[in-house]
């Protein structure tokens, strides 16, 4: 709760901003100062927040185009002419607090990310948190720039699910001392035609995809099964075959096409538009319809996944499943050795990437650290010279470069600005240069370091995190296990081991599964399945039951961090966060909560 829901116990501004000043010195506060401010100031301090500004848009994350965007812009330019010449400023936030979409005049410099973890206390996070309208005033905020500003953000749902989708802020001159926020009323009017507009959107692509499973049913005359991540479409035939087992692993894999095509590329005439509407095609096979494998025990060996696009946006899948006794499937990606994985993203991604390297040319691979891209660049290229920009610097190795010699380039990011430069001049003069180069995106990068970016940006490939690949789990723990002692059985997993390894958000991504994999395999002393309670800490307890917000994402990670540190020691972890002991207790409760 904010202090905007409590107008008869808001301190003044003049004691909030004097308290804000002893507060950035150090020293101890007055009695009086809400404790939810002090909290968030003090995460401010936490997550290294200066209060001036400095490297604010360093740290702050760039949106991309999103559904919510899309539907929220036709609102949002018919609001903005009402903001007049006023210093009243319009802003849209997508669920991670990325600046979607600003105008108007307002106070405050913009900023395009509003989490708490680059700016500090404002209304748009605890808006995202609290799950309702939220007004911060002033003083309350953490940054300089915003101490005479006053905003109120209303969060954005999805119609249908109540799933939180974004916010929608107003922000004017400082007027805590005049009761609620004037926007109020605005923001709440934009966050409701937004949410309309989300409506009308949904029901239409509902629409598209019932289309395209009516037709699939009479095309094929068998189970066929369409989902978009809310509903599912299951055709008797399908009904008949399929286990709830199957219908899952069917499901994932559909919503993973869903997850990595987002918005589609522009539909060409090869993908046959539909006739009853211009947005809307299925894309063709077998250019953009793609074969997984069903569990053993669904009633079926594989299904064929077609996206089906509305308005350039993938809405949905339809699944045709192979009958009954039908060969199993192989693979549509390349068989790459020693890079398991059979799930839809993974496949896109290994299959794109091989696609590319079939011709000399540069090749640039995006993706989280540890996520495999220096495995798949060791498969691609032939005998590949190999320098790691963090360990050492190019030196003759561009000149086996230009005489034909495959070039991998292991984190460019690090690469010194004089060999970069070095590489640009190389590549004008050579474009088609046999170059890998692997990149982990963190930190923007320089002038030099985004040119090679944009050479190389037209033959890049994007990896998918593990997260967004748990069905790879199980495959990649066998792939990842050292080969027993004689004598000794192979590592193998209970079923809720093997849950609690899926549900693994997994930031160091499959390096940091083969260092747990190899850890156990290496200090294990009993026989029989490794069981749940041998798992890491944060492993074992798995996510929280609840959704989270950001924030309390960050202090979650931030609280288990601390106690791995201190050795599960509570009191010290706390008085290292600089926080009390019950609060962390209330911390971790609410997170389970």
């Amino acid at each position: 709760m904010t202090t905007a829901e409590l107008p008869s116990v808001r301190p003044t501004l003049a004691s909030l901003r004097r308290a804000r000043e002893l507060f950035l010195l150090g020293r101890p506060l007055p009695d009086g100062v809400p404790e939810e401010i002090v909290a968030a100031w003090k995460r401010a301090r936490f997550f290294g927040v200066r209060h001036d500004g400095a490297g604010t848009s360093q740290l702050a994350r760039r949106a991309a185009e999103s559904p919510l965007l899309t539907a929220a812009r036709p609102v949002l330019d018919r609001v903005a002419p009402t903001l007049g010449t006023g210093r009243t400023s319009l802003v849209l936030t997508d669920h991670r607090l990325r600046v979607l979409w600003a105008t108007g005049l307002g106070p405050g410099a913009p900023c395009p990310d509003l989490s708490e973890q680059v700016v500090g206390h404002n209304s748009a996070a605890v808006a995202l948190h609290t799950h309702r309208r939220a007004e911060v005033h002033g003083p309350e905020h953490f940054l300089d720039l915003w101490q005479d500003v006053s905003s109120v953000s209303v969060p954005v749902r999805a119609p249908e699910t109540g799933q939180l989708l974004g916010t929608v802020t107003v922000a004017c001159p400082l007027c805590a001392e005049c009761g609620p926020h004037p926007g109020a009323p605005l923001a709440e009017a934009t966050a409701s035609a937004v949410e309309a507009e989300l409506l009308a959107r949904s029901r239409a692509a509902e629409r598209v995809l019932l289309d395209a499973y009516l037709r699939a049913v009479g095309e094929h005359g068998r189970a066929v099964v369409a989902v978009d991540g809310r509903s599912r479409l299951v055709s008797e035939a399908a009904g008949e075959v399929l286990s709830p087992e199957g219908l899952e692993a069917l499901e994932r894999g559909a919503l993973g096409l869903v997850r990595d095509f987002g918005v589609a590329p522009a539909v060409g005439p090869a993908a046959g538009r539909h006739p009853d509407g211009p947005g809307t095609a299925l894309l063709p096979a077998p250019a953009s319809s793609y074969r997984i494998r069903l569990p053993a025990g669904s009633g079926c060996t594989a299904a064929t996944l077609t996206p089906v696009l509305h308005h350039g946006s993938v809405v949905g899948a339809v699944g045709v499943l192979d009958p009954v006794g039908h060969p199993a499937v192989t693979s549509t990606a390349p068989n790459v050795a020693g890079l398991a994985g059979r799930s839809v993203p993974w496949r896109l991604a290994v299959g794109r990437a091989a696609e590319l390297a079939r011709s000399p040319e540069p090749l640039l691979l995006v993706g989280e650290r540890g996520t495999g891209k220096t495995s798949l660049a060791r498969e691609l290229a032939a005998d590949p010279l190999v320098v790691d920009a963090a360990e050492t610097e190019l030196t003759a190795e561009t000149d086996e470069l230009a005489h034909g010699r495959p070039l991998l380039i292991r984190h460019v990011e690090r690469l010194a600005q004089a060999d970069t430069a070095t590489l640009n001049t190389l590549l004008d003069e050579r474009p088609g240069a046999p170059l890998l180069v692997t990149y982990t995106p963190g930190t923007p990068p320089g002038p030099c370091l985004q040119r090679l970016l944009d050479t190389l940006a037209a033959r890049s490939v994007t990896l998918p995190s593990l997260r967004e690949r748990p069905d790879d789990i199980r495959e990649l723990l066998s792939a990842l296990a050292p080969r027993p002692e004689p004598g000794r059985p192979p590592l193998t997993w209970t079923l809720d081991a093997l849950r609690a390894l899926e549900q693994h958000p997994w930031p160091g991504n499959v390096t940091e599964l083969a260092h747990l994999v190899r850890a156990l395999a290496e200090r294990r002393r009993t026989t029989g399945p490794v069981g749940r309670a041998e798992l890491p800490d944060p492993v074992r307890e798995g996510p929280a039951p609840r959704p989270l917000s950001p924030m309390e994402h960050a202090e979650r990670a931030a609280i288990l961090d601390a106690l791995r540190l201190h050795g599960g020691n509570k009191a010290r972890a706390a008085a290292s966060l600089g926080i009390a002991r019950a609060t962390l207790y209330r911390k971790l409760r609410g997170y389970r909560g």
